[in-house]
């Protein structure tokens, strides 16, 4: 079990309103009970159920720029299967995106979630795409 955050730099779970205005905590409208949060402390994304942090997909911001890199998604084995890492990573790009910043990437499942979602594509920095690179594929069917 990974332990990336203590109990103080958990937030708790703001009202709709406040979701629209800060944007770093969001209640997941398919699984309710996980709340997908910013953590400016861990450099890190994470999804929380019942208080715990059970997926995380790390980032870093190199001061100055106007890109972030994307190193790994992880989840606990207990709780893959769940969907837990495709809504980190929706997250993270959907946040990418209101920010204006652009993505290097060394995550591969970054990577498989931009070819089958291609409209995150642009959020790929042409300069420094990073290792993992976005195969070009037409996109898998999706479940709903």
């Amino acid at each position: 079990m990974f332990a990336l955050t203590s109990p103080e730099t958990m937030t708790s779970t703001p009202s709709s309103e406040d979701h629209a205005t800060q944007g770093n905590i969001r209640k997941d409208p398919v699984n309710p009970e996980m709340n997908v949060q910013k953590n400016g402390n861990s450099g890190s994304y994470e999804a929380v159920v019942d208080g715990q942090v059970v997926g995380i997909i790390v980032y870093h911001t190199p001061h100055g720029n106007q890109r972030v890199t994307l190193s790994h998604t992880l989840v606990e084995p207990e709780y893959r299967g769940r969907g837990i890492a495709t809504r980190l990573v929706k997250h993270a790009l959907d946040d990418l995106r209101a920010q204006d910043l652009k993505l290097t990437n060394y995550c591969p499942f970054v990577a498989d979630y931009i070819a089958d979602h291609p409209e995150y594509k642009e959020l790929v920095d042409s300069r420094f795409p990073g290792r993992a690179t976005v195969p070009d594929r037409a996109p898998r069917e999706r479940a709903n």
